[in-house]
C-alpha cells in the first residue's frame, strides 16, 4: 500500500490531499477548519483530521510532497527586483527579509510543521517538491477520464511560468512551452479586480459576475495600451501600468489616467455603469486570449482533449466559450483549479512521473464529484446538535426528502448539509443553500438577507443530467459547476422596449425566464449537473422536486456567507443557520427550523468575518 500526501501552501488556499495507490481518499483547505477566508497557513488542522480519521500516522506515508519549488520562485523574485531597480525598493524590504528567514529553506519549515502535529515522525527522504504549473497540469490530467489530452494552465504566477501548454499521455506529462513572470493573463484580470475595487485573490469572481451588466466599450483601450498578443494567443504585459511586480499595488496613477477614473477603493463607493462597462471589456478580451491560445494549442497537438487548471480555469464563462466554438471535442476543467488543487498535482506526479506508476483510473473521473473532505456520522451529527442546545426532528429519508421539498416550494432558504464536504471553491450539492429558481424574488434574498453580499453577483443551477438540454444550450457533463451556458430559447422570456432601455443593475428586477433566480443579466447560467451515482441523496431531492413541480433543478449556491469560508462541521452549519436569514437546516437525516428554535437570532453574525 502507497500513501502519498500532497502539500500546498504559504501563498494562497492552503491545501492537502491524500492518495492510497491510485484513489483520492482526501482532500480538503485549510480554510474550513481555521475558518480563515483563502487561509495560507501551513495546513495543519487538515492533517490532524485526515490522520485520525483514517488512522494514520506520518511514519505510515511513503513521501510527503510539496506543490512547488522555493528555491525557484526565490530566483525569480531577485531577478525581478533587479530588472526593475531601483523601483520596488519598499517591496524589496518588506518581501526579501521574510524569504531568507522563513520561505527560502521550506523543506526544514515542512519538516518543522510535521513535527509539531507528530513529535516522533521521521522525515528521512519523504519530503519532495514539485514545480508550481507541473502541480497544475498534473491535476488537470490524471484525474480527468483522457488517456491522451492537450494541456493548458493559467493563473497569476508560480515560480516563473503564468502560462503553461503540455501534452498528458497515459502516465507522462510533457511541458512544451511556458509564458514567464510578470507576463500574465491571471494578473492582469487581478489588476482589474483591484482597479474595480475588489478584492485581489478572492473578487476575481465578481468582475466575472459583473461583466453582463456592462458593454466592452473598452475593449481596444486594453489591446492597444495594456497588452500585446500575437495571432497564437502568446502575449506580453506594457508593465508601465502595472505595479505588481515591484510595488504594493496592482496599478499605478497611469492605468487610472488611461480609463479616466481612480481606483475604486471603498466597498461604499457606488458600482457605475462605468465599473460594469471595464469588467465586460476585461472579460472579453481574456476570453478572447484563452480561445487564441487553445486555437493554436489544436492545431499544434491535434489531440480530442483539453484539460484545464490553474485559477484562470475557474473563469467558467471562458469556459463555456471554448465549449461552444467547439475547438475540442471534450473539455475537463479541475474543481480544485487553483492553488488548493496543487496538493493534488503534487502528489499525482510523484505517483505517475517520479515512481512511473501505472495510470489505471483511464476513462473515469476520478474526483468522484470532488467531494473528498470531511463527512459526518448521523451519530456524530445528533450528538453535536444537542450539545448545541438545537432544536430538531430525525425523519425518514423520504419524510426528510418530503419535508424540504415543501419548504422549498414555499419559497423558503435551505441550508443543505450532506455526506462528504466538497474539494475546491463550489458547494455542488452537500454543503449548499438550496431554493426554488422559480421564484422572482429569490436571487436579490438570497444575496441580501442570507449570504449579506451584492446583489448583481448570480447564482447557479443544479440539474438533473438528463433535463439539461431541455433548460440549457449544453449537453455535457458539467459536475463542477465550471461552464456557463444560455438557457433555452422554450424557458426564455423576451424583454420588451422600455426593459431593453434599461441600464446597469435595473437590469436585475427583469425576469428572462421561467427560472429566474438562476437566469444572469445575459440569459446565461452558471451549471452543475447532478448524477445519481455521484450524488444520490442531491439527486433524489431534486427528482422529488421535479416530481412535485415538474422543475427539475434548484438554486444551489454554498452554505456560508461572504467572508466566510464554506461551512465545514455541524457546529459551523449551525452557526450560519442562527446567523442568516436561512429558514430550514437540513442535516443528515436531521431537520431543524429557524422559528423553532429557542436560541436567539444571532444577529453579528455577519460582522465576525472580513468582507472578501
Amino acid at each position: 500500500m502507497s500513501l502519498i500526501l500532497g502539500i500546498s501552501c504559504f501563498y494562497h488556499d492552503s491545501a492537502v490531499t491524500l492518495i492510497k495507490d491510485e484513489k483520492i481518499i482526501f482532500a480538503a483547505q485549510e480554510e474550513r477548519f481555521s475558518r480563515i477566508k483563502h487561509d495560507s497557513s501551513f495546513p495543519k488542522k487538515s492533517i490532524q483530521y485526515l490522520l485520525k480519521n483514517h488512522n494514520i500516522s506520518l511514519n505510515n506515508l511513503e513521501s510527503i510532497v510539496f506543490y512547488e519549488k522555493p528555491f525557484l520562485k526565490f530566483e525569480r523574485l531577485l531577478e525581478t527586483y533587479i530588472a526593475f531597480a531601483p523601483k520596488g525598493f519598499k517591496s524589496f524590504c518588506a518581501s526579501i527579509p521574510i524569504w531568507l528567514r522563513e520561505k527560502l529553506f521550506q523543506k526544514k519549515l515542512i519538516i518543522s510543521e510535521l513535527k509539531k502535529i507528530d513529535p516522533t515522525f521521521n522525515p528521512l527522504n519523504k519530503v519532495k517538491f514539485s514545480e508550481h504549473h507541473l502541480s497544475h497540469a498534473a491535476s488537470a490530467f490524471y484525474p480527468s477520464p483522457f488517456e491522451e489530452a492537450a494541456i493548458l494552465t493559467l493563473d497569476g504566477v508560480g515560480e516563473w511560468a503564468t502560462t503553461t501548454i503540455a501534452y498528458g499521455k497515459n502516465n507522462k506529462i510533457k511541458m512544451l512551452e511556458e509564458i514567464h513572470f510578470p507576463h500574465s493573463l491571471g494578473l492582469l484580470y487581478s489588476a482589474f479586480t483591484y482597479y474595480l475595487g475588489f478584492k485581489v485573490n478572492s473578487g476575481e469572481y465578481k468582475v466575472m459576475g459583473l461583466a453582463p451588466y456592462g458593454e466592452p466599450k473598452y475593449k481596444e483601450l486594453i489591446y492597444k495600451n495594456l497588452i500585446d498578443v500575437k495571432p497564437d494567443g502568446s502575449f506580453k504585459l506594457n508593465m508601465n501600468f502595472f505595479e505588481f511586480a515591484t510595488g504594493l499595488k496592482m496599478t499605478n496613477t497611469k492605468f487610472s489616467k488611461l480609463f479616466g477614473k481612480k481606483v475604486r477603493t471603498s466597498e461604499i463607493e457606488q458600482i457605475t455603469q462605468f465599473h460594469m462597462d471595464v469588467a465586460s471589456s476585461i472579460q472579453v478580451v481574456i476570453e478572447e486570449i484563452i480561445l487564441k491560445i487553445v486555437r493554436n494549442l489544436k492545431k499544434k497537438l491535434n489531440v480530442n482533449n483539453l484539460c484545464l487548471a490553474g485559477g484562470v480555469a475557474l473563469n467558467c464563462v471562458a469556459n463555456g466559450k471554448i465549449l461552444r466554438e467547439k475547438i475540442f471535442e471534450n473539455i475537463w476543467v479541475q474543481p480544485a483549479a487553483g492553488d488548493a488543487g496543487g496538493s493534488l498535482g503534487a502528489a499525482l506526479t510523484y505517483l505517475y512521473d517520479f515512481k512511473k506508476h501505472k495510470r489505471t483510473n483511464k476513462n473515469v473521473d476520478s474526483m468522484e464529484g470532488s467531494f473528498l473532505g470531511p463527512i459526518y456520522s448521523d451519530i456524530q451529527i445528533k450528538e453535536e446538535l444537542i450539545k448545541l442546545g438545537a432544536s430538531f426532528e430525525e425523519l425518514s429519508e423520504d419524510k426528510l426528502l418530503n419535508e424540504t421539498v415543501e419548504d422549498i416550494i414555499s419559497e423558503k432558504a435551505i441550508g443543505w448539509f450532506q455526506g462528504k464536504m466538497e474539494f475546491g471553491p463550489r458547494a455542488l450539492g452537500n454543503r449548499s443553500i438550496i431554493a426554488d429558481p422559480r421564484s422572482i424574488n429569490m436571487q436579490k434574498n438570497l444575496n441580501l438577507k442570507v449570504k449579506y453580499r451584492e446583489s448583481f453577483r448570480p447564482f447557479a443551477p443544479s440539474i438533473l443530467r438528463e433535463s439539461l438540454s431541455k433548460y440549457f444550450n449544453l449537453n455535457c457533463d458539467s459536475p463542477y459547476m465550471l461552464l456557463v451556458a444560455s438557457v433555452n430559447d422554450k424557458i426564455k422570456k423576451e424583454m420588451n422596449d422600455k426593459e431593453k432601455q434599461l441600464f446597469g443593475i435595473e437590469k436585475l428586477n427583469v425576469v428572462r425566464s421561467n427560472i429566474p433566480a438562476v437566469t444572469h443579466v445575459d440569459y446565461s447560467s452558471r451549471i452543475q449537473t447532478v448524477d445519481k451515482n455521484t450524488n444520490e441523496k442531491f439527486y433524489n431531492l431534486i427528482s422529488h422536486f421535479n416530481n412535485k413541480t415538474n422543475c427539475p433543478l434548484l438554486v444551489n449556491t454554498s452554505f456560508n456567507i461572504r467572508g466566510e469560508p464554506i461551512v465545514n462541521t455541524v457546529e459551523d452549519a449551525f452557526k450560519c443557520f442562527m446567523g442568516t436569514g436561512l429558514d430550514t437546516l437540513v442535516i443528515g437525516n436531521f431537520i431543524l427550523r429557524k422559528n423553532k428554535q429557542n436560541l436567539k437570532f444571532d444577529k453579528e453574525y455577519k460582522d465576525k468575518y472580513n468582507l472578501d
